[in-house]
C-alpha cells in the first residue's frame, strides 16, 4: 500500500464522518494534520456540507487542535457559486437560498442579489443544508422553482453522520422541494466531479497525484471515481464494507479511520 501512495501529493478530504461526527473530533484529527504538514501534503477539505462558511470552518478546526487556512476550505456552497458565475452573470441575477451562510455568502461575494422569503422573483434557487428550515423557507422555494426559476442543490447527501447518529441530510430536503414541483434539482457537489476538479484546480495538481479520501461511498467515493482520481474510504461515517461488497465500484483502498490513514502517510 505505501509503495502504491508513495507518488500522491494531494489529497482532497472529506470532514463530516471523516474528521468528526458533529462537534466531536474523530480520534487521532491533530496528529493527521501534523503528518499532512511534516510530510508537505498538500490539501484541500472539501465536504458537501453547505451550512457553514470557510471561516467558521477554520474555527471549528481551530477548537479542536488543528490550523488550516481559508484556501484550504472547498464547500459545496463555494463549488455552487464558482460554477453559477461561469454560466450566469452575477450582477443580473437574483437567487434564493435556501440555507445558510455556508450557501449564501459564497454567492454574494461574487455579486449575486438575494432574494428574501417570498419574493418570487429569483431566476436560481439554490438549497443547501439548512439547521434553521422552515415552513416559509420551503413554501418559498417551491413558488419560484414553479414560477420557472432554475433548482440547483448544493449537495445530495440524503443523510448526516453527526454526535447523536445518522439524521437527515439536504438530499431530504430537495425530495421535499422535489415533490411538490415536479422539479429535479441540478447537483453540483459530489459525487458530480465538479468540485473535485475545482479542488485540484487549486491544489495544483494532476489526476494521477491526488487522493480523495471520505467516508460515503456513493458521493466521495463515486466523485472520486467519476473524476479518474484515485480514493481512499474511512469506516468511520456513513459506508461499511459491505457496501463495498455490494456496490459495482469501490474506492482504491479501505481503512478503519484517519489513524490508520496517518500511520501509513508517516511511511512514505
Amino acid at each position: 500500500m505505501t509503495a502504491v501512495l508513495s507518488n500522491t501529493r494531494a489529497l482532497i478530504i472529506d470532514m463530516d464522518g471523516v474528521l468528526w461526527h458533529g462537534d466531536k473530533p474523530i480520534d487521532g484529527l491533530v496528529e493527521f494534520f501534523q503528518t499532512l504538514r511534516e510530510k508537505d501534503i498538500r490539501f484541500i477539505l472539501a465536504t458537501n456540507n453547505a451550512s457553514l462558511t470557510p471561516e467558521q470552518y477554520v474555527t471549528k478546526l481551530a477548537k479542536m487542535g488543528v490550523a488550516v487556512e481559508l484556501a484550504e476550505i472547498m464547500t459545496s456552497g463555494i463549488a455552487t457559486a464558482l460554477y453559477l458565475s461561469q454560466y450566469e452573470s452575477p450582477s443580473e441575477t437574483k437567487v434564493y437560498v435556501l440555507g445558510e451562510g455556508g450557501a449564501s455568502q459564497p454567492l454574494a461575494d461574487l455579486g449575486f442579489t438575494l432574494t428574501s422569503l417570498y419574493d418570487k422573483t429569483a431566476d436560481i434557487v439554490v438549497c443547501g443544508k439548512d439547521q434553521t428550515l422552515s415552513w416559509d423557507k420551503l413554501a418559498t422555494a417551491t413558488l419560484n422553482i414553479r414560477a420557472g426559476a432554475k433548482f440547483i442543490g448544493t449537495n445530495a447527501d440524503t443523510t448526516l453522520p453527526t454526535e447523536h447518529g445518522i439524521t437527515h441530510g439536504n438530499g431530504a430536503i430537495l425530495a421535499a422541494i422535489t415533490a411538490a414541483t415536479g422539479v429535479e434539482p441540478t447537483i453540483i457537489g459530489k459525487p458530480e466531479p465538479i468540485m473535485y476538479q475545482q479542488a485540484m484546480a487549486l491544489l495544483g495538481s494532476d489526476i494521477d497525484e491526488t487522493v480523495a479520501i471520505g467516508d460515503r461511498l456513493e458521493t466521495d467515493i463515486l466523485g472520486a471515481v467519476r473524476t479518474g482520481i484515485r480514493s481512499l474510504m474511512v469506516l468511520t461515517g456513513v459506508s461499511t464494507e459491505a457496501d463495498v461488497q455490494a456496490s459495482d465500484y469501490a474506492p482504491t483502498w479501505v481503512m478503519d479511520d484517519i489513524r490508520a490513514v496517518t500511520e501509513v502517510l508517516k511511511n512514505l
